[in-house]
């Protein structure tokens, strides 16, 4: 089924709350651009601009208008931002179809920015693009998480048991700041919100490590494990005060030099529930 102007309102309505007024104001009524061309999704056509105002040089006439430094990523970036919120907390439906232009003359910014946002969702494997219709949210199941954890623990166990034998007990104290953020965020029961940081936590957990390639890897199998599976259990607020309280426990193994308890945890924590 489509997405747009019918189906799933309120939630959408709530994906582009975050995009500032004064942004929407500056590509509204600007013209959409068709979702797709020849069989494959359009992204070219116009691009939108925020404004930010330099001095006016001392020479130039009293009349002369106020040079303006564009930026022209900015609305495209919030849009993505809030997308990436939506589809964590289950806004953007698995196995539908949403239209860019329609999304877009809903919510005051032109088609643009949605269909870019949309195009960098499709590299990441979120969404799909339906050629003459728009972008549907990719279906995951249980197995699809399953592997990504398996993953994740590849990457980070080593560097998190090397890290439980060689790191002093004090080098831990600056997580915890994380940690409670986390469990504070967790006891909202905005999965979106929780998502943002518990990645935040696990990226400074393996920054310790010092290898920043690694940790831009796995901070993006973490956000593709964030997405819920198509027909999984909904994690309620309990389960993500759980999953945050296994931080504050993991800092404590770590500070201990407890590998094996610590190696336990984590790979719990990579665990997928049923």
């Amino acid at each position: 089924m489509e997405q747009g102007r019918s189906h799933a309102a309120a939630p959408a309505e709530r994906l582009f709350a975050e995009v500032p007024a004064q942004a929407a104001r500056g590509t509204a009524g600007r013209g959409g651009v068709p979702a797709a061309r020849g069989g494959r999704a359009e992204v070219r056509g116009e691009h939108v601009h925020g404004e930010q105002e330099y001095g006016v040089p001392c020479a130039a006439p009293a009349h002369a208008p106020a040079r303006r430094m564009p930026q022209r990523h900015s609305v495209r970036g919030q849009v993505l931002d809030a997308l990436r919120k939506a589809l964590v907390s289950g806004e953007l439906i698995p196995g539908e179809v949403y239209s860019g232009p329609a999304l877009g003359e809903r919510f005051g910014v032109s088609a643009t920015p949605v269909r870019e946002a949309m195009q960098q969702l499709a590299l990441e494997g979120a969404v799909e693009v339906v050629p003459n219709r728009g972008f549907r949210v990719a279906t995951r199941t249980a197995r699809d998480l399953a592997e990504l954890a398996e993953v994740r623990a590849m990457l980070e166990v080593p560097v998190l048991l090397r890290l439980a034998r060689t790191l002093p007990a004090a080098g831990w104290d600056g997580l915890r700041p994380l940690a409670e953020t986390a469990r504070t965020a967790a006891a909202t029961g905005d999965r979106a919100l929780y998502a943002e940081a518990d990645r935040a936590f696990h990226r400074a957990l393996l920054a310790l490590g010092g290898n920043r390639r690694l940790v831009a890897v796995a901070d993006e199998l973490h956000r593709r494990a964030q997405w819920p599976a198509t027909h999984g259990r909904s994690h309620c607020t309990a389960d993500l005060i759980a999953d945050a309280a296994e931080h504050l426990a993991l800092l404590e193994a770590l500070a201990a030099h407890d590998v094996e308890r610590a190696e336990a945890l984590v790979r719990g924590h990579f665990a997928v529930g049923e």
